[in-house]
């Protein structure tokens, strides 16, 4: 084992010199990701979530597609685009958004469950590809990032009464009534959106950004994030869209789950990307809970009341870069020490036992407190490899 690395290494290195006036650099090592690939990726270029019944998400696909240009792993990175192009969009992403999930079918088959495609993951796999193209200097990918742009643009982008344009969660299902859509703020990463008006000055991503302040400050619960926000005749935090199609519009509004990704994003983003600096201040209460509390809290409802405080090790990851980004060092340091002391040896993954979507958010802040990676104003990646 440790020859055939050796080799591979020796090979490597053979490769990069000569190819050295094209500014080639060997793969950069990165356990945690490293460690997650071995755990949550097969040998396919699958990424198994083994705590959802070995299902498979586009989201899950487009962030490992985006770890292994941060490590400069074209070989995996080929493998995650091939088996999404292959299983999500019946090999064919020019065609076709990926559908969103993939698994075991109740007759025993394993299949696309739901073919409606995700946004949050149609973004990050046009920006991947875009990143990819313009970094490994590969025409294929830059081309099919922007056809992907411009799908996403024709079938997942609206004008919101009350909102202006914006990002809807998917094609279909987000629509409840005639005046009225269901959004979620966390969709909306403002250095992929800048990225991606690059790419496609004329689209309507940076009008989107545009928009992101005015959904947190009017669909925020309390001065924190929520998950979904109905926008229309009024914008105001919402029910997730299954309760709203049960007929339960009276369900309470949270931020959990998908909300953490909204500090994620904003953290980890370049200040001067369009749209960040007015969206931070409507986030506030998160810093100002944990200034009192070890962590974030795992649920919280529509007026900032915090219904559950038991934030898993993911949420305390999400964080950081939110609180580096705003100041709060102190705070900051309480949740990388809880990241820290979660560690678990025997996997060297974060959480007992380690769960998909927290190593995500780990290698996210981890990767970006490392400064392996970097995001422009621009939304274009500085990398240590590069």
């Amino acid at each position: 084992m440790l020859n055939s690395r050796i080799s591979r290494k020796v090979a490597v290195m053979a490769l990069c010199a000569i190819a050295g006036l094209q500014g080639c650099k060997a793969e950069q090592p990165w356990p945690l990701w490293q460690k997650y690939t071995d755990v949550f990726m097969d040998g396919s270029g699958r990424i198994v979530d083994k705590g959802a019944g070995d299902h498979t998400t586009s989201e899950g696909q487009a962030y490992a597609m985006f770890f292994a240009l941060v490590v400069n792993d074209r070989s995996r990175f080929d493998k995650l685009l091939h088996w999404t192009e292959d299983n999500l969009a019946g090999g064919d992403m020019t065609a076709r958004l990926p559908a969103w999930n993939w698994g075991k079918a109740s007759d025993g088959s394993w299949k696309i469950l739901d073919a409606n495609s995700a946004s949050d993951a149609d973004v990050w796999l046009a920006y991947d590809l875009l990143e990819a193209g313009r970094l490994w200097k590969v025409e294929r990918y830059e081309k099919l990032g922007q056809v992907m742009a411009g799908r996403i643009a024709q079938s997942e982008v609206v004008s919101v009464p009350g909102i202006g344009t914006m990002l809807l969660p998917g094609p279909t299902g987000f629509h409840p009534d005639p005046t009225n859509y269901v959004l979620n703020p966390s969709y909306l990463p403002p250095q992929a959106l800048a990225r991606l008006a690059l790419a496609a000055p004329a689209g309507p991503w940076g009008t989107i950004a545009d928009s992101l302040p005015q959904l947190l400050a009017k669909g925020s619960g309390g001065g924190f994030a929520m998950d979904w926000v109905l926008a229309g005749t009024t914008v105001r935090p919402s029910p997730n869209p299954q309760q709203l199609a049960e007929g339960k519009k009276d369900e309470v509004a949270v931020g959990s789950y998908d909300a953490i990704r909204v500090y994620l994003w904003l953290g980890m983003a370049d200040h001067a990307t369009r749209g960040v600096q007015a969206a931070m201040p409507e986030l506030g209460n998160m810093g100002a809970y944990l200034k009192t509390h070890v962590t974030p809290p795992l649920t919280v409802d529509q007026t900032g009341k915090v219904l559950n405080e038991a934030g898993t090790i993911g949420f305390s990851a999400a964080v950081i870069p939110y609180l580096l980004s705003t100041g709060r060092q102190a705070e900051a340091k309480m949740q990388m020490d809880r990241l820290g002391a979660s560690a678990d040896p025997a996997t060297s993954l974060y959480g007992h036992p380690p769960m998909y979507y927290d190593q995500n958010l780990a290698l996210f802040a981890t990767g970006w407190m490392e400064k392996r990676f970097r995001f422009e104003k621009d939304g274009r990646l500085r990398l240590l490899w590069k």
